[in-house]
């Protein structure tokens, strides 16, 4: 295996390639094709640099939350459990600043030029 370069450069290196030199020679749905590939390759960019990290502190927030352990998928579904039945709402301390955290995670990795997300990280 190589260590250089990286899946994430590689991935960065042809979205760039696309966007510089493929993007000003296509013209029609073609150009918006390619587009929505290059948004693509940046999305799964994001992904491999923010996505670890935030779903480990998000399972670390719920682990607290819910005082018990699983796998994220698990604990998601307990938390969607406990909200279905009234057991926890957003008077449960913890919960909103869990979800709020969650939202801002992943419209980081997902939509990190969305208006209001951007909005929100200036009034931190």
């Amino acid at each position: 295996m190589q260590d250089e370069p990286t899946p994430t450069e590689l991935i960065k290196a042809v979205a760039d390639f696309l966007r510089s030199e493929i993007t000003p020679a296509i013209k029609g749905h073609n150009a918006f094709k390619l587009r929505v590939g290059i948004n693509a390759l940046d999305l799964v960019t994001r992904q491999l640099a923010l996505a670890d990290a935030s779903e480990a502190t998000e399972a670390a927030r719920l682990k607290q939350l819910l005082g018990t352990d699983g796998s994220l998928v698990e604990l998601n579904r307990a938390l969607s459990e406990k909200i279905a039945n009234g057991e926890v709402d957003l008077q449960t301390p913890g919960l909103s600043e869990h979800l709020w955290q969650t939202t801002m995670d992943k419209l980081a990795v997902d939509q990190p030029n969305y208006a209001s997300y951007k909005r929100e990280l200036g009034n931190k």
